[in-house]
């Protein structure tokens, strides 16, 4: 069972889900292969509870190179009836800490650690393991190679392959619900059981840079419908913000970056409609790359995990962010132009000395056949013309054109500068 990232229920539900699918199927063990940099309390103590009470036996397996078992990894691992090591990984750090990534202050903490205490004291001993590291990596933070994790009998053993994990397995005799089980896993027939794909989505919400891209998107949905009002752009954007979410849920969240990005969104609403010369959309993307750099919290004990925004992303994304606004503030200069000056609207309307006929009577104000198009218009000096009376345009206000009677010979307009008639 590949089982990576930050510990939470969809984790949880996915182990016990297994185990209960291995034991219907027979098999011999249940192989966990983990690397986590640690996560909730509460699921820690789901999945710990279904380890300890596994109808069959389980080997979590720290892997591959460079993965670890840090805070609530290291009570999975220990609660495993094996449990081994590959090569290059570590394990430890357990120190309760708050969703926020911080020490939990006061009584409270006090409580939490005592718990914590108490938690890993019960499997490490139920499990046989060195009961004075297990408290360690709590109250010290103590984090310790898979060398060291072996010489000090906190694991089992060290595998660097699945074949490795089995033959390291075989042989040995493990409690299974009080009853004694010998393990022959030697050339064992191996199964994977990945997470179903509605699992892997929730579980993958989870992954703090999924989580800000989600963020961002969602509130570039946000923007777009503010721009142009449609139902598409608006809902997406809020599902993919209320996504992001789910995944702040497992996730060290800093509201202080939280607030930052926000800020820089409203930024970037108010470049749309106040003229700032881009001064706005500077100061946003400012506070968009800040919150995105600070969107989670680490606990300021160096052994613990990382959790945060990838650097290229947190660039890249503002990158986007910056060519994004920088499109929609030319359009927002462009459009106030356009508003501002009416010599720009209706650029085509016939100009002085152009000959038309009334369509819609004048009295004062109707309406003129010319240039090929009707105009709004009226009589310079206000008096009313009846439909189909020649005029000649002596002025434009804006789009209304401003008329006075004309005529040719004969008494009847020019009919090479006058458009057909009613």
């Amino acid at each position: 069972m590949p089982t990576s990232g930050i510990v939470d229920n969809v984790m949880a539900g996915y182990i016990a889900g297994g185990l209960a699918k291995a034991e219907q199927d027979g098999a011999a063990a249940v192989v966990i292969e983990l690397n986590t940099p640690g996560g909730a309390l509460d699921a820690t103590s789901r999945i710990t509870s279904s380890l300890l009470e596994a109808p069959l036996p389980t080997i979590v397996w720290v892997a591959p190179a460079g993965s670890r078992a840090a805070s609530a990894g290291t009570f999975i691992t220990l609660s495993a009836h094996v449990a081994l090591m590959a090569e290059g990984t570590n394990i430890g750090a357990a120190t309760p800490i708050s969703s926020s990534g911080e020490d939990i202050p006061g009584s409270l903490g006090q409580k939490v650690r005592n718990d914590a205490v108490a938690n890993i004291t019960a499997i490490a001993q139920a499990r046989g393991r060195n009961v004075e590291w297990a408290v360690a990596t709590v109250t010290e933070a103590k984090s310790s190679s898979a060398a060291e994790a072996v010489a000090v009998g906190a694991v089992d053993g060290i595998a660097n392959t699945i074949e490795e994990v089995l033959r390291a397995a075989s042989g040995r005799t493990v409690s299974v619900r009080g009853r004694a089980t010998p393990l022959a896993l030697a050339g064992a027939e191996v199964r994977n059981l990945p997470m179903n794909p509605l699992q892997a989505f929730l579980h993958l919400l989870s992954d703090p840079n999924v989580a800000f891209i989600l963020f961002t998107i969602g509130f570039y949905g946000l923007l777009f419908d503010l721009q142009n009002p449609n139902f598409v752009t608006g809902i997406l954007g809020a599902l993919a913000i209320i996504l992001a979410f789910v995944g702040f849920g497992s996730l060290p969240l800093n509201v202080a970056g939280l607030l930052l990005i926000g800020l820089g969104i409203v930024l970037f609403v108010l470049e749309a409609t106040v003229t700032s010369h881009g001064l706005l959309t500077v100061g946003g993307l400012v506070a968009f790359a800040l919150g995105a750099s600070a969107l989670y919290t680490t606990p300021g004990d160096p052994t613990a995990p990382d959790v945060s925004v990838a650097l290229p992303l947190v660039v890249g994304m503002t990158a986007v962010t910056g060519l994004v606004m920088g499109l929609i503030a030319v359009a927002a200069v462009r459009s106030r132009r356009l508003a501002a000056s009416p010599a720009l609207v209706g650029s085509n309307a016939p100009g002085p000395g152009t000959l038309g006929e009334v369509r819609h009577p004048l009295a004062p104000v109707g309406s003129v056949y010319a240039a090929g198009e009707e105009w709004t218009a009226r009589s310079v000096d206000g008096r009313p013309l009846e439909r189909g009376a020649p005029v000649r345009i002596v002025a434009r206000e804006g789009l209304v054109v401003i008329v006075e009677p004309a005529g040719r010979p004969g008494g009847s307009p020019d009919p090479s500068t006058v458009g057909p008639g009613a």
